[in-house]
């Protein structure tokens, strides 16, 4: 069996993109020459690795293979960077994170990289909470930022802290007070996103003592903020979508906060991207904790005043 990096290089561009024209765009070759090493590869393993029907996915054989697939050529990449023998990182790699991270602190990581490693591109891909250890370890992503993971693994850095905090319309009756009581939040009925917030919420509500009971769930902070700036709820997020709150709802304290540790992290189950490792080391920690995000309370919270 003979298997070539131009091989995997094509079905590892193929299932990203989902087409064999963006794949060629993405390699910077000739559309024929994907169809090509994608036949050739599956002449060599005996069978299929993506399917021929648009979006193009992986098979279940392919499926095996991918993990390996990035991994080897994750390797070779590492072995060419090795051989230049300097220090100019030149390439491309994909980051996953969530939503709020994507919006309060992926663009200060971007900058940073921007002007450590001017010659890598950084591909951002948003999901939720439960996606990234997997995205991460399947190779669909390259690093990613975790959400609280178990301690710190190896090869990852911490690069910030932020808590929760209430979501509510400006004519709420506790819109001024200093910091929120839960219990008296709950009464207004809790609208709760479901691609993280609410494990947190949840554990909140627990640790207050506090029964609780969602009375909305929604996937999308836009449509979460929409309830809430309509008068169908309130709700907590972090402190990190401040910049997603639109004028007419507004972020405030609560008196009992829920801290998370966001770390920037590279797969512990395979090889990782030289490129990847390169960003954590660049990367700048800038844990902040609940003193520090309460006393910008309220101007810091951002929002309508």
């Amino acid at each position: 069996m003979k298997i070539t990096a131009q091989h995997l290089r094509a079905l590892v561009a193929v299932v990203d993109t989902g087409s064999f024209t963006a794949a060629a765009h993405t390699l910077g070759i000739s559309q024929s020459a994907v169809s090509h090493a994608l036949a050739s590869l599956e002449r060599e393993l005996g069978g299929a690795v993506v399917t021929r029907e648009a979006p193009l996915n992986p098979t279940a054989l392919g499926a095996r293979i991918l993990p390996h697939a990035r991994t080897a050529i994750a390797a070779i990449e590492g072995v060419e960077i090795a051989a230049r023998g300097d220090l100019s990182l030149t390439g491309t790699v994909r980051l996953g994170a969530v939503p709020t991270v994507c919006q309060g602190l992926v663009p200060e990581l971007l900058e940073q990289w921007q002007g450590a490693l001017p010659g890598v591109r950084v591909e951002v891909i948003e999901g939720d909470d439960d996606e990234m250890p997997v995205w991460l370890e399947n190779g669909f992503v390259d690093a990613a930022v975790l959400v609280d993971p178990d301690g710190i693994p190896e090869g990852a850095k911490l690069v910030a802290i932020d808590e929760f905090a209430a979501v509510i319309r400006p004519d709420h009756p506790l819109a001024d007070v200093p910091a929120i009581p839960l219990d008296e939040l709950a009464e207004d009925g809790m609208v709760v996103t479901t691609g993280g917030c609410e494990t947190y919420v949840r554990s909140m509500y627990e640790a207050a003592g506090l029964d609780f009971v969602a009375r909305h769930r929604v996937r999308e902070m836009s449509t979460m903020f929409a309830m809430v700036e309509r008068g169908f709820g309130v709700s907590l997020v972090p402190t990190l979508g401040r910049g997603l709150v639109p004028d007419g709802v507004i972020m405030r304290p609560i008196v009992e906060p829920r801290a998370r540790r966001l770390v920037l992290a590279v797969p512990a189950g395979r090889e990782p991207h030289p490129i990847a490792v390169a960003l954590v080391d660049a990367a700048s920690s800038r844990p902040h904790d609940a003193a520090d995000l309460r006393s910008a309370a309220p101007a810091g919270f951002g929002g309508a005043p």
